[in-house]
This record gives structure tokens, C-alpha cells and sequence, in this order.
């Protein structure tokens, strides 16, 4: 956690399987941004509220799960695009339960209104809050609710 003003925060963030699609999927859902050119937008927003990110990208379950328990102490927070994994990964869901520092689960699409599988999110209920359906913004209002939220705790 943050000790004063001055230190620099540290977010773990990652994106789940097929987000390295980005770009090719439906843009009604997704929106328009590559994975590279949504990691530049989170990275520069990232710079100006002097917070260090480190970003993954990954297809595996296991390797988020590896990523999340080796990261737990590195890290004063997680932003977590869980994406298909969502909806069924009780390892995921004990994994985050787990962790020491918030995590906020993020999704581009608006989840509540797509098909019915994706309504459901085993993972929420162990994460401090969920953004969804504004697109990469579901990812920058996810940085600054931790920002905030961080500040007010230390």
C-alpha cells in the first residue's frame, strides 16, 4: 500500500483469454482499440496518476492463476479482465478470494445484456467491484476507482 503522496502505486493488471484479439473482434463490443494501443492508453493514464503498472495478457487460466499468486505481494492492487473464464473458474474465484490487495474485475462488453451464460460471474463476488460495457473507459474508470481507493487507505 501507499505510504505517502509520493510513493508509486503498483497495479497488476490482466487480460484474459482472446483479448490479444483485440481489434478483430465484434468493435460493437469491444470497441475499436488493439491490446497494444489499449496498454498505451492505460500506461499514460497510468503515468499521470504516478502509478506503475505491470500488464499481462494470457489464454491460460493457469497461467493467470500463477500470475495472481506470484504478484500478490508485488502489487497493491489488480484490475482483472477474467473474459470467458468469468463465468465457470472457481480456481480463478478461490485464487482472487486469496489475495491480499483489492481486485477490480473489468470487461469491455456489457456482460448483463449479451447472452445468458455471460450474465453470470462466479468471480465478482471476491472482487471489490465490477465495471463493464464501456469499452477500454471499463478499464480506465477501473484505475482511478483503485487510485481513489488506495489513497483513502493509506
Amino acid at each position: 500500500m501507499p505510504e505517502s503522496k509520493g510513493t508509486i502505486m503498483k497495479i497488476l493488471i490482466i487480460h484474459g483469454p482472446n483479448l490479444n484479439m483485440l481489434g478483430h473482434r465484434d468493435k460493437s463490443q469491444y470497441g475499436n482499440l488493439t491490446l497494444d494501443k489499449l496498454n498505451a492508453l492505460l500506461r499514460k493514464e497510468a503515468g499521470a496518476l504516478n502509478i506503475e503498472l505491470s500488464i499481462y495478457q494470457f489464454n491460460s487460466e493457469e497461467k493467470i492463476i500463477r500470475t495472481l499468486q506470484r504478484q500478490r505481494n508485488r502489487c497493491d492492487a489488480v484490475i482483472l479482465n477474467p473474459a470467458a473464464y468469468t463465468h465457470y473458474s472457481y480456481a480463478i474465484r478461490d485464487t482472487i478470494e486469496l489475495l491480499p490487495v483489492p481486485v477490480v474485475e473489468v470487461h469491455l462488453s456489457n456482460i448483463y445484456e449479451r447472452e445468458d451464460f455471460r450474465r453470470i460471474s462466479v468471480t465478482k463476488d471476491v472482487c471489490l467491484h465490477q465495471i463493464y460495457g464501456k469499452k477500454e473507459q471499463s478499464y480506465v474508470e477501473a484505475l482511478h476507482f483503485l487510485y481513489d481507493h488506495l489513497r483513502e487507505k493509506s
